[in-house]
């Protein structure tokens, strides 16, 4: 026998009672207006923006036929990939436009991967007289729109000399005009990038770059081996930027470019027609490819491109 509080005998072996406990009960989570509305609306302008893209792959594998039936075709029934083959073997130089738009994206944003992060670098870590000055004079250049510069440059290149038939005072030809340069030269520095990567570098350390100092390295090796492999996140951004930007550039190379053969792929969709009329079919079609490059760089590139935007505004 034993005895238990409050004088309850037990025989010996008899389990005692353990008093149940229950859980906690948990916070209702209370539904807050605000953040519905918030993806109410977040959710009705992504599929704004979706639903071009949507309509022209599904147009891409439907007949001319059916492709401006009211109500629109959202799901084909009956898909077909006759449009991609039918762009594909058209009389048009369609693999000569892609190795064009390759070769003009690929230059300009490696040039300015190069040229911007160095005059950033310049910029950010390096102290000479009207630094500030030239910088935020380099900012001002961003105001100014695209019309207001168009003519001038197109003047300058027409008068490039010893290029396009010119003579040595750049008259007689064409310059840099209806060529690769023309696309390229003026192309390779751009003010936004500057400023991107100027932002980024002001949060490298200083004492890295003194460290190196010691070390014996000059500017040049300091920018290459130092300042570069730590700014790989603020240079992805930049090269989605200036990829996507000049991939599906259309109105600088319309004034440029006069010859078929230099037609970058855009411009080609743009001009694309059999027998004087526009073949909308296959147009999707060779619409659909040409984006694909900027959707495959961007889910490449998508963690280095959130952090490079997130930390370069972070100092300024």
């Amino acid at each position: 026998m034993s005895s238990v509080a409050g004088g309850t005998k037990l025989e010996v072996g008899t389990p005692i009672p353990v008093p149940m406990l229950r859980p906690p009960a948990s916070p209702r989570r209370r539904v807050r207006p605000l953040l519905v509305v918030k993806y109410v609306v977040l959710s009705a302008v992504a599929i704004l923006f979706v639903a071009p893209f949507l309509y022209m792959l599904t147009a891409s594998f439907l007949p001319l036929s059916r492709m401006f039936s009211y109500p629109p075709t959202w799901i084909p029934l009956h898909p077909t990939i006759a449009n991609y083959t039918g762009f594909f073997t058209s009389d048009h130089p369609i693999g000569r436009w892609i190795v064009n738009s390759t070769i003009v994206t690929g230059s300009i944003t490696t040039a300015q991967l190069f040229f911007c992060s160095l005059v950033a670098y310049t910029f950010a870590k390096r102290t000479f007289p009207g630094r500030d000055s030239l910088f935020f004079l380099g900012l001002a250049t961003l105001m100014l729109p695209f019309q207001v510069t168009m003519i001038p440059n197109y003047l300058i290149l027409k008068a490039v000399p010893l290029f396009g038939g010119n003579n040595i005072a750049g008259i007689g030809g064409h310059g840099w005009l209806d060529s690769y340069l023309g696309l390229i030269i003026p192309n390779m520095l751009n003010p936004f990038g500057i400023f991107l990567l100027r932002q980024y570098m002001i949060s490298i350390p200083d004492e890295l770059i003194d460290a190196a100092r010691v070390d014996g390295a000059g500017h040049l090796r300091i920018y290459w081996k130092v300042i570069l492999p730590m700014s790989r996140p603020a240079l992805a951004a930049l090269a989605i930027f200036t990829f996507q930007f000049w991939w599906q550039a259309f109105f600088w190379p319309l004034i440029i470019i006069n010859s078929p053969q230099l037609y970058t792929l855009p411009l080609g969709l743009a001009l694309f027609q059999q027998q004087f009329r526009s073949v909308w079919n296959l147009i999707m079609a060779g619409s659909v490819l040409g984006a694909l490059p900027l959707i495959v760089v961007f889910f490449i590139f998508q963690k280095q491109f959130v952090r490079g935007i997130s930390l370069s505004g972070s100092k300024g």
